[in-house]
């Protein structure tokens, strides 16, 4: 699938698009955590992360963010310097099983290595079939389980 996918920065503005892709059931049930709207809104100005709203022919579909990796990844194991993380998902329904979720991620880790990231990590719950299925068509490779302080997480790795 080659579409052209838009990766707009998220900014305040998208907030109420983001509430309402936070409660959607198929969202919920792996963005439970009701932290997850302050840590998302509290964040837009960090600069280790950056996130974005996908979009494909005008249309907002899904949220994305890119992290450094840091002390708080600590679960992942020493990875290369300028090792990002990514965690993201497609907040329409209607979009899901369509294979977009593989192919925006792959879209956008493609343009991260050409910038030079020498590797891309993702941390699915083990529980979420459906996301490692996409991880795994988008090129990551599981590599084992850990404990992050969001629970248990299956470390993938794509590296460029």
């Amino acid at each position: 699938m080659t579409a052209p996918y838009v990766f707009r920065p998220m900014n305040a503005d998208d907030m109420p698009l983001i509430r309402r892709w936070l409660g959607e059931p198929h969202v919920a049930e792996w963005w439970h955590d009701p932290e997850t709207l302050e840590f998302v809104s509290g964040d837009l100005d960090h600069f280790d992360l950056a996130q974005f709203i996908v979009s494909l022919d005008g249309r907002p579909f899904a949220y994305l963010q890119c992290y450094q990796i840091g002390e708080w990844h600590e679960s992942f194991g020493p990875q290369p310097a300028g090792t990002r993380g990514l965690d993201q998902f497609i907040g329409e329904a209607g979009m899901l099983g369509r294979g977009h979720g593989s192919a925006f991620i792959r879209a956008f880790i493609d343009e991260l290595f050409v910038r030079g990231v020498p590797r891309i990590v993702i941390d699915p719950h083990p529980g979420n079939p459906r996301a490692i299925r996409a991880y795994e068509k988008a090129g990551f490779v599981p590599q084992r389980e850990i404990v992050t302080p969001d629970g248990a997480a299956l470390l993938m790795i794509r590296n460029a």
